[in-house]
């Protein structure tokens, strides 16, 4: 500490400052110092983020991914932040907000995935009620990666629905299509199962709160 404050030259102050009145402002070089050697910690979106009382129907969802982007944004695990994965090979854009419910844990190490249907884009980093009304059964490269369907419990448009099935047959045709070629110019296979209905949903919200809390135990006894 008195090395670091010998390589932070002392900030000159007018003299007729210290004589008018003394700040409660600690000199710059001061201020420096102290953000230097401040050990705190930022929330992480995973782990900080409570998942909601009304789970497993209805949660909250940190959005990595606006409606409408090309960008593959996604959560760096270490640092808590959204970073850039990629940008999209395919000449497509994501369907609707896309993102991850705190405090789940699937079976690929990763927060449970959503993609939340409603009116408006939604900036990445930002949080939202959703409401689950069904599961996309989904295997990437050979590995389980189930999609919750879900819309914005707090969009008065899509609110009300509560099952996959109310949706139009169109609207699921495009969610399936997008990820069934969102990763064909990557050379990478995705395959896209039926849909299944809300209590579907429900289940595997639970199935990963579960898995989080095993977790979470586990890494306290080691």
């Amino acid at each position: 500490m008195v090395q670091l404050a010998k390589m932070v030259p002392p900030i000159e102050t007018p003299a007729k400052a210290s004589v008018s009145h003394k700040s409660s402002i600690p000199p710059l070089n001061e201020r420096i110092l102290s953000s230097m050697t401040r050990r705190s910690v930022a929330a992480h979106p995973w782990h900080d983020l409570e998942i909601g009382p009304g789970a497993p129907q209805i949660f909250n969802v940190v959005v990595e991914i606006s409606k409408g982007s090309k960008v593959k944004y996604e959560l760096d695990k270490k640092t808590g932040l959204i970073k850039v994965d990629r940008v999209l090979y395919s000449s497509v854009v994501y369907p609707h907000n896309y993102g991850f419910i705190p405090r789940t844990l699937c079976e690929d190490s990763d927060p449970l995935d959503v993609l939340v249907i409603m009116q408006e884009p939604v900036l990445p980093g930002c949080f939202l009620r959703a409401k689950a009304i069904g599961l996309m059964p989904m295997i990437d490269q050979g590995e389980k990666d189930d999609k919750i369907i879900a819309v914005c419990a707090d969009d008065p448009e899509y609110k009300e629905y509560t099952d996959i099935k109310e949706l139009p047959p169109h609207r699921l045709a495009e969610i399936r299509r997008f990820f069934e070629d969102y990763k064909k110019n990557e050379n990478k296979e995705v395959a896209v199962n039926d849909f299944l209905p809300a209590t579907k949903a429900f289940e595997a919200v639970q199935h990963s709160q579960d898995l989080y809390a095993d977790y979470i135990v586990e890494s306290l006894r080691r």
